[in-house]
């Protein structure tokens, strides 16, 4: 009985992410097919002025933007189920070894951004939560909502100019030294590069977690089981290790999961701010020059990534839901 109603909730899962994968991917290619970038003159590039425009349709023709827009789709789509995400015409290369490239360089920044940002939050809300309507919590609530309205954007060119360009900590650009490659910089040259994109990425949902996980900690500290631990004279560390951070640990995992989405698009502009060559530059670049097939490559597997996230959030507070109902 179990095991049946487990393999019916991952066919049902399955068949959400295909339908979603589907929608997701008709709907940006109809939008992308409006955009008003001209595939064949940016792909052309600084050369427009050799080129003729006699060879315009035979660019076209050799990229299919001759077709239909049913047409196009159709065949990108067919190609897509035989697992041929296409060929990027920006970078000259298959766009899965792209978004593979791109993404591993990418994944240090996200990783590390995404368990700054959690554990930090963590421990701010937790904090806040333990000294409610006292001074640490006044500050780092009145913290937690600044970071919250500062664009990503901002944090990041002022900590550009302040650690990288006036105190020259750390280097103004790139995952390594320019003139360098992935496979000759070492760790540290690629931790030094790492630190100013992975704190202003961080940063943009630090505030959200420490707000959540001060709710949580406050909601479960005015509960009537911690006030019988309490009144049984239960309240040092074990308190909190057991009854308090049991049940508000798990909600502020669940949104941290679920805010996979949010750092992905924290990343592009992140990646843009310190010239980091990752996918969300490669996004970037994909969209001012028109690349159409590297762009719905990349769609398709950002949509992957949330449809991940949001679905261990799901798993994780229905497993929590579960345990609680047992106790």
């Amino acid at each position: 009985m179990g095991s049946s109603h487990t393999l019916r909730r991952v066919l049902f899962t399955l068949l959400r992410l295909a339908c979603l994968l589907t929608l997701v991917s008709a709907g940006t290619f109809t939008l992308l097919s409006f955009s008003p970038i001209d595939p064949i003159r940016a792909y052309i590039g600084n050369d427009l002025l050799h080129v003729p425009p006699q060879q315009y349709p035979l660019i076209a023709a050799r990229w299919g933007l001759d077709q239909p827009l049913w047409l196009r789709f159709w065949h990108w789509f067919s190609q897509v189920l035989q697992g041929d995400l296409g060929y990027s015409m920006l970078y000259n290369a298959p766009v899965a070894q792209v978004i593979s490239e791109r993404f591993a360089t990418s994944f240090a920044l996200l990783a590390g951004a995404w368990l700054l940002s959690g554990g930090l939050g963590l421990l701010m809300g937790f904090a806040a939560g333990r000294y409610l309507h006292r001074w640490p919590d006044r500050f780092i609530c009145r913290l937690s909502y600044l970071l919250s309205s500062l664009p990503t954007f901002w944090v990041g060119l002022l900590l550009l100019v302040v650690f990288a360009v006036h105190w020259q900590w750390f280097p103004v650009c790139c995952a390594w030294e320019p003139g360098s490659n992935a496979q000759a910089a070492s760790i540290g040259e690629r931790i030094h590069h790492l630190v100013l994109p992975m704190i202003a990425l961080s940063l943009m949902g630090l505030g959200q977690i420490a707000l959540h996980t001060r709710e949580k900690i406050a909601e479960v500290m005015s509960s009537d089981f911690v006030r019988y631990a309490q009144a049984q004279g239960d309240c040092g560390w074990s308190l909190l290790r057991v009854q308090v951070l049991r049940h508000a640990l798990t909600p502020a995992l669940c949104l941290q999961f679920a805010s996979v989405g949010e750092l992905l698009g924290g990343s592009l502009l992140a990646e843009k701010i310190f010239a980091y060559p990752g996918l969300g530059q490669a996004t970037i670049d994909a969209g001012l020059r028109g690349d159409i097939p590297l762009l719905m490559g990349i769609v398709l597997f950002s949509t992957l990534l949330v449809f991940c996230g949001n679905s261990l959030s799901a798993m994780l507070l229905a497993r929590m839901n579960r345990i609680l109902e047992h106790k």
